[in-house]
């Protein structure tokens, strides 16, 4: 016979009969049917199940407590560790749920799908760009504090950028970092469309640089500096560099092509000139 499990947030059917051991809860819509692994006659609810209607996201919904041992804190830290490691193409709610030593559907307790995961670790991430205390008065050296951490946080966690790209939704920290970039600009600029130009154009640098640096560790410095010799001490283009048609590119091919970390240099370039398009107050 069939009865009807009412849950705190959802209803299922559980199948009792003598001819299915194992029961199959049936969804009503927008639940899913699926094999639980209770003994027969034991009616439960899905409140392990992701309800794909639930509407807004992640940091709204009430968190599960089925588990005591399984928090979402676990999960998207073990899913950091998982992207820091091997990628973020390697994060996955199997793989998760291997690393944590639970069943996968256990998750949804705690996520309604991937991208609550996703959305989870670029805010954890963001709360390490975030500094503590007060920023300084000066914005120029707020600016520099925030621009670097931000440089630091992107290279230990290099999917950080990639991410970015899937457009994950702005969590809290990811508020309190645009709050405390728009803090250190209003030292300097007065209304607010300048100052989001302020720290747009700090954060494309940043980014650009730095994803240049990771590219650069991909390769292995030794192996970008052997590829760089080796195009010095290619015959044609000492050949080249003879003729006179390059002598801007000449001087560093006699010098040799040394790779510098010049992250500050072009950071204060570039504060030097929004300092002189605003002024210092």
């Amino acid at each position: 016979m069939f009865s009807l499990v009412a849950g705190a947030s959802s209803s299922v059917v559980v199948i009792r009969s003598p001819l299915v051991r194992t029961p199959y809860r049936f969804n009503r819509t927008p639940y899913r049917a699926v094999r639980t692994p209770y003994p027969y006659g034991v009616s439960v609810t899905i409140s392990d199940m992701a309800d794909v209607s639930r509407s807004g996201d992640v940091w709204t919904r009430p968190r599960g407590g089925r588990r005591p041992k399984l928090t979402r804190e676990a999960i998207i830290e073990t899913a950091v560790n998982i992207a820091d490691a091997e990628g973020l193409e390697a994060v996955s709610i199997r793989r998760i749920a291997n690393e944590l030593g639970v069943r996968a559907m256990s998750l949804y307790t705690h996520i309604a799908a991937k991208q609550d995961i996703l959305d989870l670790m670029y805010d954890q991430v963001a709360e390490e760009v975030l500094l503590e205390g007060e920023l300084p008065d000066d914005w120029r050296e707020a600016m520099l504090r925030i621009t670097r951490r931000e440089r630091e946080v992107g290279l230990k966690h290099p999917w950080m950028f990639e991410l970015s790209r899937l457009s994950p939704r702005v969590g809290p920290n990811g508020l309190r970092h645009a709050e405390q970039s728009l803090a250190a600009a209003s030292r300097l600029a007065d209304d607010p469309e300048s100052m989001l130009a302020i720290i747009t154009t700090v954060d494309y640098y940043m980014l650009g640089y730095t994803l240049r640096e990771q590219h650069v560790r991909e390769a292995g410095m030794d192996g970008l500096q052997r590829a760089q010799t080796s195009l010095v001490e290619q015959e044609y283009v000492r050949i080249l560099m003879e003729t006179g048609e390059f002598p801007h590119l000449k001087p560093l091919f006699d010098a040799g092509i040394v790779i510098q970390d010049d992250f500050e240099q072009g950071l204060n370039w570039l504060l030097d000139g929004i300092e002189h398009k605003y002024g210092r107050k």
